[in-house]
């Protein structure tokens, strides 16, 4: 089994779904008392939200490659970066490792793609609605994207900080949030990506008949997969 290493903290929330998804999927793969071989970095959020919305990038990219070169020296085999609004400065990471990344809008990608989902809708911060980092990769698979309007958006990225980092899940926002994906449906989208991990705190594929591609789970699946598939 490889070592799996997992660059989080942003938030702790989300890192320890991360956490149980790995275990369990290794659990679920192997049996019995197995579980992952996890070498994990959690970093202060805090640091990292202000840099974020300063738009000071390179600070972050500084600071998370260095987390990031502190799993591979701790024995992990590949790289796992527990958010998706982070995998925007994932260059500049991979330029400092010589282990592989697994990058959380691929993993997504390959999915959608095999379940022939042409035009998807994307929910996360603004950052990940916004800027190209994200989209470009689902495009660049053949996948139309649909972001949600200004107001919209505005509302997601508040409760993403201001409330699901915090750990709190309030029903007004789940009800809002739902909102959202009918007309991101209404728009033409076959599906809508939860691409933010802590979104699937707040809203699950039971509350809408909207197909729900949650990248938390997506991902932790793949990297499971990675870390359980035979060396060539």
């Amino acid at each position: 089994m490889k070592t799996i290493g997992l660059l989080g903290g942003m938030s702790w929330e989300s890192t320890q779904t991360y956490y149980r998804l790995l275990n369990e999927g290794v659990k679920t793969r192997l049996g019995g008392l197995h579980s992952a071989k996890i070498v994990l970095y959690s970093v202060d959020f805090a640091d990292i939200e202000a840099l974020q919305h300063k738009g000071e990038w390179g600070a972050t990219a500084r600071i998370l490659s260095d987390a990031a070169l502190s799993l591979e020296k701790a024995g992990a085999d590949f790289l796992v970066i527990g958010t998706n609004t982070m995998h925007k400065v994932a260059p500049e990471i991979e330029q400092v490792l010589r282990i592989p990344l697994l990058h959380i809008a691929d993993a997504t990608a390959k999915i959608l793609s095999r379940d022939g989902i042409g035009r998807v809708g994307l929910l996360g911060t603004r950052f990940t609605m916004e800027q190209a980092f994200y989209r470009e990769r689902l495009e660049n698979a053949g996948i139309d994207v649909v972001i949600p309007d200004e107001p919209q958006r505005h509302l997601i990225h508040r409760v993403i900080y201001e409330e699901l980092c915090l750990g709190q899940v309030v029903a007004d926002s789940r009800r809002a949030y739902l909102e959202v994906v009918d007309s991101l449906a209404e728009r033409g989208a076959e599906a809508v990506i939860l691409g933010c991990t802590e979104i699937g705190l707040l809203i699950r594929q039971a509350d809408t008949p909207v197909p729900l591609y949650d990248t938390t789970g997506i991902h932790a699946a793949q990297a499971v997969e990675l870390a359980l598939a035979e060396a060539k």
